[in-house]
């Protein structure tokens, strides 16, 4: 059985842990993204999602994949994080991040959807802020509820056609997005820390490991899985 992965923002991360993941089990990879993925066995293809024609360049490459796979699971991981806030963020900076972190999904999607055979999956990355908010980061947070609904429209839309989909909204995982969006402050870190109930990080392979679970387990279609090890509300 010939199994595909499409995977955006694999070179690090998360991203990078569920790209392993999947080859362990015998899944031919793709990854978009701008940086290479260091994964051997790994295909890469070097694309910018924040242009909106991101796709052009690669489209037959990925469709031509698909038609062979027997299996495909799109997992939209890629994401932009800024900091910004309700009353300066501008609509051109706003623009942006819903192009890489809502638009672009659903343009893979178009894609790719006709070619995805019964017991193919689409899984969609969210966040702990995908059903709340903070201070500081409002179109991050704007773009994971959007995602949140994208995936109940999935579900909806292609009911009767045999592919399946989840949102696993991972909790504070020990990345370099995380890491860089905190300046990499162990103060910070140990704030963190605190709120979450098993007093750790959430290291990426144990996200890789729910998203390789999702895949195999249709009867997850619809979920939002929150994989926090616990966060505490305050």
């Amino acid at each position: 059985m010939a199994k595909l992965v499409i995977i955006t923002g694999g070179s690090q991360g998360i991203g990078r842990a569920t790209a392993q993941r999947f080859l362990a089990d015998d899944y031919r990879v793709f990854n978009l993204s701008r940086r290479d993925i260091a994964l051997s066995g790994a295909v890469q293809i070097s694309v910018d999602m924040v242009n909106v024609d991101w796709l052009s360049a690669c489209a037959e490459q990925l469709v031509a994949a698909a038609k062979e796979a027997d299996e495909v699971v799109l997992i939209h991981n890629a994401a932009r994080q800024e900091a910004d806030a309700i009353d300066s963020l501008d609509g051109a900076a706003f623009r942006d991040v819903l192009q890489v972190n809502l638009v672009a999904p659903q343009q893979l999607n178009n894609l790719m959807i006709p070619h995805m055979k019964p017991g193919s999956s689409i899984l969609y990355v969210g966040s702990t802020l995908a059903e709340k908010a903070v201070k500081g980061c409002a179109s991050y947070i704007a773009s994971k509820h959007g995602l949140v609904g994208l995936m109940r429209s999935t579900v909806q839309d292609l009911a009767g056609r045999g592919i399946h989909s989840s949102c696993v909204c991972p909790g504070f995982t020990d990345t370099g997005m995380l890491r860089g969006h905190i300046g990499d402050n162990p103060e910070i870190i140990a704030a963190i820390t605190e709120n979450v109930s098993a007093g750790r990080l959430i290291d990426p392979q144990e996200i890789a490991d729910t998203l390789h679970f999702c895949a195999r387990s249709p009867v997850l279609s619809g979920a939002v899985i929150h994989a926090n090890l616990g966060q505490i509300e305050r």
